[in-house]
């Protein structure tokens, strides 16, 4: 496609009155981890005591996405790469209209998260690094995936034969193999009520 025959769309309606509209600021709680380590839960718990608190949300979770928008996307690295740069845009897409968005995704790689922050202003972008060492995912392996992944059924899995960068200064970390998830819950509810007033 020529890009120099695509033209931007001005609307009326802006991020602002949406966001007056909402009666709160949007954000990207952007859960990543390894595969078992509880982004999925602790995102979905959340979503809904923020839904209980009068937030306007949606949950965008890793294998929902892979079903539908991403079902054609393989977990290469690059991959990997698209899947993330995608879910980045559609977050995007959530934050102009004014809302919180959460999202489970492994994301892997630190490069990716970085763009997604960058896609969004100033604020609108927290990073929440849900915490857990490989041996404790291992034992929870809810789906079965590690088990392939030791049996050379899956390759390029997270954590076996595909690397985590592990985020270096993220917004919040919650080490769940050390706080339960009520606790957990707690803290990140707290967070995210504070940075959208």
């Amino acid at each position: 496609m020529d890009a120099k025959n695509i033209v931007r769309q001005d609307y009326k309606i802006s991020k602002k009155d949406r966001v007056r509209l909402n009666g709160h600021k949007p954000l990207i709680a952007w859960f990543t981890g390894l595969s078992g380590s509880g982004k999925s839960t602790l995102a979905g718990l959340v979503e809904e005591h923020l839904y209980e608190m009068g937030v306007r949300t949606y949950l965008l979770d890793g294998d929902n996405i892979r079903h539908g928008l991403n079902n054609n996307v393989d977990f290469s690295e690059l991959g990997r790469k698209e899947n993330i740069r995608r879910i980045g845009e559609v977050a995007k897409l959530f934050t102009d209209a004014g809302m919180v968005v959460l999202t489970a995704f492994i994301s892997p790689f630190s490069e990716d998260r970085d763009r997604v922050r960058s896609l969004v202003e100033k604020g609108e972008f927290a990073e929440i690094f849900v915490n857990c060492p490989i041996e404790i995912c291992e034992q929870r392996d809810v789906k079965g995936l590690y088990k392939k992944a030791r049996a050379g059924e899956i390759r390029d899995f997270t954590g076996i034969n595909s690397p985590f960068e592990a985020p270096v200064n993220p917004e919040m970390e919650i080490k769940t193999d050390e706080m339960n998830i009520e606790q957990s819950v707690d803290k990140i509810v707290t967070y995210i009520t504070e940075k959208i007033k």
